[in-house]
């Protein structure tokens, strides 16, 4: 067996300690005189408009950020943090349910560390209060907020990206502008 085999006592790989992750704030789903558009449901994670709360000891770390169109969010998919999510190595996608896929080649929420990462429209930022305005967030109400990186252009865009071609690679929006026309467009050049 090796340090890093998930079925051995041992499956800390050697030399690594528990991390340590503080949540720098809170998706909030709920309706609000600023955007009466959000989701209803604490378990509606429906891509869509939202509000991040950011706690104000990290308020000033919002510096700038509403100059950048994009912003990705970094958050705990806390209904899957339990045991049985946890020890998920294989799923069926959503995009693909029909195949069986290691969970780091997917999105999935089920992984040994529920972490996800979402790329969203930034709509406003108030820095004093540490409410931002997000489109296109797939997190519930109350998700814990881990971090916020600026979308840059120049590093976050891959040029010839490539997967399984049965596998839906661009939305239907990036399709178009591609002039691929379909939104399972195939990874092959």
């Amino acid at each position: 067996m090796t340090p890093l085999d998930a079925h051995s006592s041992d499956s800390q790989p050697r030399g690594t300690e528990p991390l340590r992750l503080v949540p720098v704030g809170r998706v909030l789903r709920r309706p609000s005189s600023t955007a009466g558009d959000f989701a209803n449901s604490a378990t509606d994670t429906d891509r869509g408009p939202a509000e991040l709360h950011i706690a104000e000891a990290y308020r000033a770390a919002l510096l700038h950020l509403e100059q950048f169109s994009h912003v990705l969010v970094l958050w705990w998919a806390q209904g899957h943090d339990n045991d049985t999510d946890r020890a998920t190595l294989r799923v069926h996608p959503r995009p693909a349910p029909e195949h069986l896929m290691g969970v780091f080649a997917t999105r999935s929420p089920a992984r040994p560390n529920p972490i996800a990462v979402t790329v969203c429209r930034l709509r406003s930022v108030d820095a004093a209060t540490g409410i931002l305005h997000v489109d296109d967030l797939d997190a519930a109400d109350g998700t814990p907020v881990l971090d916020l990186k600026p979308y840059l252009p120049s590093n976050d865009r891959v040029r010839d990206a490539r997967g399984p071609g049965w596998f839906p690679l661009m939305a239907e929006w990036a399709c178009e502008e591609e002039g691929r026309g379909e939104s399972g467009a195939s990874a092959d050049p």
